[in-house]
């Protein structure tokens, strides 16, 4: 089957309504057949009490990205996915501006997805490096 790069985002951005990627203005914006983009504006919403990107913020990022990815290898009607564990390491502070959270598959298996997360800059500086683990289970 083809990959399709604007159903994939369509889907994406639907699902985010009434969500805390919605909540955080997360929008996905680029897809490949092994990597999701996503972005998320850095504004006081985002800020952690000394006016800086919230470390939290940004594994919600990670998170919802390497989540959403996970389900271009699955059938959402057959399987669910659930994140398992993430891991972030926090690299560069930001006050505002926008980053950019690239999900790239590490390991695709039955019922075990890896996926290495970068959140970057404008500049493409990384601002985070994060690790998400997901399970795949049947759908209940």
């Amino acid at each position: 089957m083809q990959f399709d790069k604007e159903k994939m985002l369509r889907l994406c951005n639907e699902w985010s309504k009434n969500t805390l990627m919605e909540t955080l203005d997360i929008a996905y914006v680029d897809a490949g057949e092994d990597f999701l983009v996503a972005t998320m504006p850095v504004n006081s919403r985002v800020h952690q009490p000394m006016g800086l990107l919230h470390g939290g913020a940004s594994v919600a990022l990670a998170e919802s990205v390497g989540s959403a990815a996970s389900i271009m290898f699955v059938n959402p009607e057959k399987q669910e996915v659930r994140g398992i564990e993430i891991s972030a390491n926090h690299l560069k502070s930001k006050r505002e501006g926008t980053v950019t959270a690239t999900a790239k598959i590490v390991h695709k298996g039955a019922s075990i997805h890896l996926w290495e997360i970068r959140i970057v800059d404008e500049n493409d500086k990384l601002v985070s490096l994060c690790k998400l683990t997901n399970m795949i289970l049947p759908k209940r």
